[in-house]
């Protein structure tokens, strides 16, 4: 079964690099920018003082201009990759995140976050989701191996294009389900 999962995690995977492959940087943008817009009129984000958010990828809805507009009003809480784990760690600035160790992703320098029942908001790139709040990531299990200390006391909403919007999302066990997801 677990190889079966594999599989279809896998051509899902390939489906939506592909997918993504056709979207002009203009379109990315529109998209991002739209997407964004929703989240800052979101209930949840307007009362959230900390939030645990990401830096996205080149591939990903970007939501570095809203780190950016709001980091005087709210704290932001990044990823940091340290070996298999996922470490997090305070944004203080643009001009403090380093290259990560893996796929180059800015990250904060600095020590590692840990007053995690400070954060009220998390926002989780993925590379699918399915009308049931399921995620599948990038495969890494990186978002897996921490949200579990926030699920069912912190609000998760999965942040993705509308085309990563799939009927359904092959799951694992150690998979965490999203209490919604927003897309654009």
């Amino acid at each position: 079964m677990t190889d079966e999962i594999h599989l279809r995690k896998k051509e899902l995977r390939k489906l939506i690099r592909q997918l993504k492959a056709h979207l002009s940087p203009a379109e990315r943008d529109k998209r991002s920018v739209l997407l964004m817009h929703r989240i800052e009129k979101n209930e949840m984000f307007l009362k959230a003082q900390t939030i645990f958010i990401y830096w996205a990828m080149d591939d990903e809805i970007d939501t570095r201009h809203l780190i950016k507009k709001w980091s005087g009003v709210k704290k932001f809480i990044l990823p940091a990759i340290n070996g298999d784990e996922l470490h997090l760690k305070e944004f203080n600035g643009a001009e403090s995140l380093v290259a990560g160790d893996l796929y180059s992703i800015p990250e904060p320098d600095g020590q590692p976050f840990s007053d995690f029942d400070s954060i009220e908001l998390v926002l989780v790139p993925g590379i699918a989701f399915d009308g049931h709040n399921n995620r599948m990531g990038r495969g890494k299990a990186y978002y897996d191996k921490i949200l579990h200390k926030f699920k069912g006391r912190t609000h998760l909403l999965g942040v993705c294009y509308d085309f990563q919007m799939v009927e359904e999302v092959p799951v694992e066990p150690h998979d965490i389900k999203m209490d919604g997801v927003i897309y654009a």
